[in-house]
């Protein structure tokens, strides 16, 4: 690591002590940065390095609402709106327990690079609470989402800040929150993507992430010389994104054999497909065991509480979970399985030490700024949807969507080679999603 990439990082965590999430990905970024440093000294004159890791604006408040039993409670809300040189910032709501600046940031962060790629004209922000609606009634959640929207509405638009859902915030969230937005601003605009078909959303938008991201592990396999068809392949999660990469991985003739959930993790020999896959839908709405009732249900399936799928041979790995979810032991359990590919569906779901060791040991890695771009590159299809108030059919959205991920596998896989990585698609993408800004930020000049 050169001395130059070393001093921003320890600038980061300077400013921002106690964000290991944070600090994760700046690391992860910026080192695939310094020959592309080396070779544009002005990107370092500039300071746009320093400027590209502070965020333009970040947004704290307080969360008041009422719970049924009439006691009021208190969350804290964030929103992180981390670059727009490339257009209004666009990113994602999560609501979790262990939603933190850290976190919020680190997912700001990726987002920049990730929209970049997408070719759009969206830039990077995240946002979220540490409110859990798990557990809660539509009654609590609608007085959470419209006391969330109430303090947020005033720093979004449809040409400022268009956030969409994230783990936590799926329709039912998206519906209030729009609602209260409307309500507040008297208008009827593209301000939140994720919306249900009935009042501006996309058709295709719900399994767009999951699609996306098996189209990018497609484009993997093929160019290392291999077909996805009849690979085995092991994902983790439950909820939108693992059912959307089951659906499209049988479609295309693999074979899922894994899914998980905080319960453990479910080993399936016959295949997650047909009523398997459509029973995802139920599970995501049942809360935090899910495992359990899948074995109960589908008998010849196996149930391994409090562990993670990362120890079962298979030929594709597609974390679709959270961060971090594969460490250095899951890792070490891959390789010694004989793995040769992983596609990262959640984002950095695979920390530092596991992404070296597995790149190390030969195995190919989809990072997942790109391969799991689908879901805000519909976003942004949504939004132009919205713009010209004429909706979509479902093919001409997956049509776009393939398309848009064999470009971003393409073009990261191009800046790879061209800075000297060979077919090395995590240094790739973070060059091309950072080339791409740099020059939307020297245009800018010093803002």
């Amino acid at each position: 690591m050169g001395k130059i990439v070393e001093q921003y990082i320890e600038i980061a965590k300077k400013r921002n002590p106690g964000e290991p999430e944070f600090h994760q990905t700046i690391e992860e970024v910026l080192t695939s940065l310094e020959p592309v440093l080396e070779k544009h000294p002005e990107y370092v004159e500039a300071g746009l390095i320093e400027r590209l890791i502070e965020p333009e604006r970040g947004i704290s408040f307080r969360v008041t609402w009422v719970d049924d039993n009439g006691k009021v409670q208190v969350n804290r809300g964030y929103r992180y709106q981390f670059n727009s040189a490339l257009g209004p910032y666009k990113g994602g709501l999560r609501f979790a327990s262990n939603v933190y600046p850290g976190i919020i940031k680190f997912l700001g962060f990726e987002q920049i690079f990730k929209n970049s790629l997408t070719g759009l004209s969206i830039g990077g922000g995240k946002g979220g609470s540490d409110f859990d609606p798990n557990g809660k009634s539509d009654a609590e959640v609608m007085r959470f989402c419209q006391s969330f929207m109430t303090e947020l509405y005033r720093h979004i638009g449809p040409e400022t800040d268009v956030p969409a859902g994230d783990i936590g915030v799926g329709a039912r969230e998206i519906g209030y929150l729009y609602g209260q937005y409307k309500r507040l601003v008297n208008r009827f605009e593209g301000v939140l993507t994720g919306k249900g078909l009935s009042y501006g959303g996309l058709n295709g938008r719900t399994e767009a992430t999951g699609f996306g991201i098996v189209f990018f592990a497609r484009n993997m396999l093929k160019a290392c010389g291999e077909d996805i068809k009849g690979k085995k392949v092991a994902i983790s999660g439950f909820g939108n994104v693992t059912w959307g990469t089951a659906w499209k991985l049988n479609d295309l003739g693999a074979k899922v054999i894994t899914i998980s959930g905080p319960d453990g993790y479910i080993l399936d020999e016959d295949g997650v497909s047909g009523e398997k896959v459509d029973y995802l839908l139920e599970l995501r709405g049942s809360g935090k065991n899910i495992c359990a009732p899948y074995a109960e249900k589908f008998p010849n399936a196996k149930f391994f509480p409090g562990e993670k799928p990362w120890g079962v041979k298979a030929d594709l790995y597609i974390p679709c979970a959270t961060q971090n979810e594969i460490r250095i032991d899951d890792a070490k359990a891959m390789v010694a399985n004989g793995c040769k590919f992983l596609c990262e569906g959640a984002n950095m779901p695979t920390t530092n030490e596991a992404l070296t060791y597995l790149m190390d040991n030969g195995v190919t890695v989809g990072p997942s700024k790109a391969a799991n771009a689908g879901g805000v590159a519909c976003s942004a299809i949504e939004m132009s949807q919205n713009a010209r108030k004429m909706p979509m059919q479902k093919e001409e959205v997956y049509a776009q969507l393939e398309t848009i991920m064999n470009t971003i596998h393409d073009s990261a896989a191009a800046a790879a080679e061209e800075y000297g990585f060979g077919y090395n698609l995590v240094a790739g993408a973070n060059i091309a999603g950072f080339l791409k800004v740099a020059e939307a930020m020297m245009a800018q000049g010093l803002v």
